[in-house]
């Protein structure tokens, strides 16, 4: 489905989940190799198409270890959250109060080092000070899409937000190049205008991990490479997600040699329809969550779990599996504990 903007108002100008992409390779191919790949995506062919199998529910034992594993990875914390402080019936658009922003932050405060906002208009320039004075680390995105003025505040908002001190990384743009909203001489330009102005401020790019193989210019003009990894949007089952997520780091990797590279996004929906072979679910998120989270710290991995909070608006964009993302729910209560 395209979630491109149709006009101003209706733009997303917090990310949605991500969407669903065609993978990256033909029905049938094999996995390109790549330096880091290990030996395979898990037994997931990408580009096939899987049935849908839904996991037979844990037996209470092996449930109760995995409530205990989630319980203890939330309670560790992670490296980073995807933040968006939207309230029911809020949207793209919505203003958004400094309260509203505090109430969210101070409940995952607890939970994470760093977080990631996705716009630096209707009010989400405040996100970065808030989160700076609540003790949190900050990557700060500016939203760049189709509508030329809009680009422009949010390229200032964000270089604003910097030199006031209160972005640890400014990512410009996000899958601008995967909704094909700008050129990629636009996008260029975008990010050398940023890093012009925030000398010593390491400034990146986000988008789906194969768009960097497929724009090196933009690659070599990242500090930091940051990469969206879904297996659940390229309909990998959930049992081979995490060794096909391995995958798409190591390209990504592949692509930006020597580059600070982390996972801007990943995560597992915990209802709504399937996609493919990926099916969502409770245990299935909670398991995303909890090996994912393994992986990355016995790695030394920066990753981006998406996303701290339901969003009800986000049904629109990505259809019934859009609104449950989040590790709480629209209201803030916590889903899974």
């Amino acid at each position: 489905m395209d979630n491109k903007p149709q006009d101003t108002e209706a733009r997303p100008a917090e990310h949605a989940g991500s969407r669903p992409r065609a993978p990256a390779f033909a029905s049938g191919a094999a996995v390109p190799s790549a330096p880091g790949m290990g030996q395979d995506a898990g037994g997931f062919v990408p580009g096939s198409q899987p049935e849908a199998r839904m996991d037979p529910p844990l037996a209470p034992a092996e449930r109760a270890r995995l409530d205990e594993a989630f319980r203890t990875t939330l309670a560790q914390g992670i490296h980073g959250l995807c933040f968006s402080p939207y309230q029911e019936g809020q949207q793209p658009g919505s203003q958004v109060s400094e309260s509203q922003i505090r109430e969210r932050l101070a409940i995952v405060r607890p939970h994470t080092r760093w977080v990631r906002t996705f716009s630096c208009t209707d009010g989400h320039e405040q996100t970065p000070r808030i989160a700076h004075e609540m003790g949190l680390r900050t990557l700060v995105g500016a939203w760049l899409g189709t509508d030329r003025s809009i680009n422009a505040r949010e390229v200032a908002g964000a270089i604003a937000v910097a030199q006031a001190g209160h972005a640890d990384i400014v990512a410009v743009g996000n899958e601008v190049l995967l909704r094909e909203d700008l050129t990629e001489d636009e996008l260029l330009a975008h990010i050398r205008e940023v890093k012009a102005a925030l000398p010593g401020v390491p400034v990146g790019y986000v988008d789906a991990y194969f768009l960097f193989e497929k724009h090196p210019r933009i690659t070599a003009e990242c500090d930091v490479v940051m990469t969206n990894c879904y297996p659940f949007w390229e309909g990998c089952p959930r049992d081979q997600a995490l060794a096909y997520m391995k995958t798409m780091l190591a390209r990504t990797r592949a692509a930006a040699p020597g580059k600070r590279v982390l996972i801007s996004e990943t995560g597992w929906p915990d209802q709504g329809s399937a996609f493919l072979g990926a099916v969502p679910g409770t245990e299935a998120a909670m398991r995303y969550f909890v090996d994912t989270a393994a992986w990355a710290s016995a790695e030394g991995i920066e990753w981006f779990h998406f996303a701290a909070f339901d969003e009800a608006w986000k049904v629109g964009a990505e259809g019934d599996v859009g609104a449950f993302w989040g590790l709480w729910d629209k209201d803030a209560k916590p889903k899974f504990i």
